[in-house]
């Protein structure tokens, strides 16, 4: 482990060998969501016209704006500290700044933003009731492997940012 023009701490190899790609799950997860829409349809509480429709419809637009904002924001830290943004390679800078030093997940909060704002905006039962289990598999399956790797990787320079920036806002 050594330090990069910047000064910032740089990691070794490995990887947080994370249950399954981010990327992959919450497509995955819309995706079972639309079959069980089609196998198991469910009532959805919001009718489709009227002032209810067009303000779901706002809130689900600035959902999905808000998560492609921070996803965005997030791909380009890591863009700009020329570190990978896979889960599967190892990290080389630990990234702070930016929307990381407001949120230490942004790409993972865009995407629950995303995928929450396309469960109203189709109007699925199914896509919402999943959230809560996708949740669970980001937290567990994900989040906590990649902080548990970047406390071996980055130490005690990673436990000081987790003391000052929170997991999701």
């Amino acid at each position: 482990m050594g330090t990069d023009s910047s000064g910032q701490r740089v990691s070794g190899s490995g990887t947080a060998s994370v249950i399954a790609r981010p990327i992959r799950l919450f497509p995955v997860a819309l995706l079972l969501g639309f079959i069980l829409d089609r196998l198991l349809p469910l009532p959805f509480a919001i009718p489709r016209v009227g002032l209810v429709h067009w303000i779901s419809a706002v809130i689900a637009a600035a959902l999905i704006l808000l998560g492609m904002a921070l996803f965005a924001a997030g791909v380009r830290n890591f863009s700009r500290a020329a570190t990978p943004l896979p889960t599967n390679q190892p990290a080389r800078v630990l990234v702070t700044t930016g929307i990381y030093g407001r949120t230490r997940n942004p790409i993972y909060l865009g995407f629950f933003l995303m995928y929450v704002g396309i469960g109203i905006a189709v109007q699925s039962a199914w896509i919402l009731a999943l959230t809560l289990p996708i949740a669970v598999a980001i937290r567990y399956g994900v989040v906590a492997r990649e902080e548990a790797y970047l406390e071996r990787c980055f130490g005690d320079d990673y436990r000081g940012y987790k003391a000052r920036v929170r997991r999701w806002v």
